[in-house]
């Protein structure tokens, strides 16, 4: 479980890009090139702490293999009214 606040925000711009991602059609392998890209950036940048930043990539790794992160939703129908 993330903790820090700074590693959070990243897991949610993370988490976002990867659902806005799929709905654009992309795929798994390169979705985990994104995070690899992403992962480097910080490490590079010494943003967060390493093991912040390995905590970071459990979890989004986690989140990209779990399908129901990228399910479409039901879309419901409205009730018609007959009277």
């Amino acid at each position: 479980m993330l903790t820090d606040t700074l590693t959070i925000r990243h897991y949610q711009k993370l988490t976002d890009a990867l659902v806005e991602m799929w709905n654009r059609g992309y795929r798994y392998e390169e979705m985990r090139i994104y995070i690899d890209g992403y992962l480097t950036s910080l490490r590079t940048s010494k943003a967060i702490e390493p093991f912040l930043i390995n905590r970071l990539e459990e979890e989004t790794t986690r989140y990209i293999y779990d399908p129901s992160n990228f399910e479409i939703p039901l879309q419901t129908q409205p009730e018609l009214d007959l009277y």
